[in-house]
């Protein structure tokens, strides 16, 4: 089962999402309630795709996907960013693999974490 880590700080979004990831046989993981630094709980998850946020509250998920490229051993992780705000560009110049424009439908990420 393929392990998905989601960085959503929406409570009804991140709900949504382990349950449909769930459904289609990924293994949800919410990253951003488990205490600690983000980027060691995701060396230690050991994720096959990360479902990033650009808005992370207090946080920003392009400095996020910076990070996480900087270590080498998360080289081959597939991130995939979010946004309500078309920042595709920014988002891929970052280091993400893919971007979704935020609502998107279900299939469409499923999809994309499927590549």
């Amino acid at each position: 089962m393929p392990k998905v880590l989601l960085a959503e700080d929406d409570r009804t979004m991140l709900t949504l999402l382990q349950t449909l990831l769930t459904i289609e046989g990924f293994e949800p993981v919410a990253i951003l309630e488990k205490p600690g630094d983000l980027i060691e709980n995701i060396r230690l998850e050991k994720p096959q795709a990360i479902l990033l946020d650009v808005n992370l509250g207090n946080r920003d998920g392009i400095e996020i996907v910076r990070q996480i490229r900087a270590v080498p051993e998360l080289q081959s992780v597939r991130v995939i960013m979010t946004s309500g705000l078309p920042r595709a560009d920014e988002c891929l110049a970052a280091g993400a693999d893919d971007f979704l424009l935020k609502p998107y439908m279900p299939d469409d990420l499923i999809k994309r974490l499927r590549r």
